[in-house]
């Protein structure tokens, strides 16, 4: 496989070879791809308990149980729940 690089990214991929943390310039490749597979793999379950609270957010709602909540105290929670 054959992969072509941005001058600024054969640039970082040099400097981190240069560096000693990695052997080569795939080890550096193979790192960036686990990274960027991790992230999409978290943003994706942030994404689906933000799906699931806003689905009972709906069921509540239906049965009348927000009567009495705001809006920034239901943004508040899902901030501090991260």
């Amino acid at each position: 496989m054959h992969v072509s690089l941005t001058e600024k990214l054969e640039d970082y991929v040099r400097q981190k070879v240069a560096s000693g943390l990695y052997n080569n310039a795939s080890e550096v490749i193979r790192e960036a791809l686990r990274l960027k597979i991790a992230t999409k793999e978290s943003d994706e379950a942030r994404l689906q308990r933000l799906r699931e609270a806003i689905d009972i957010g709906w069921q509540q709602a239906e049965r009348g149980e927000f009567a009495d909540y705001s809006l920034e105290k239901s943004l508040a929670k899902l901030r501090a729940e991260g």
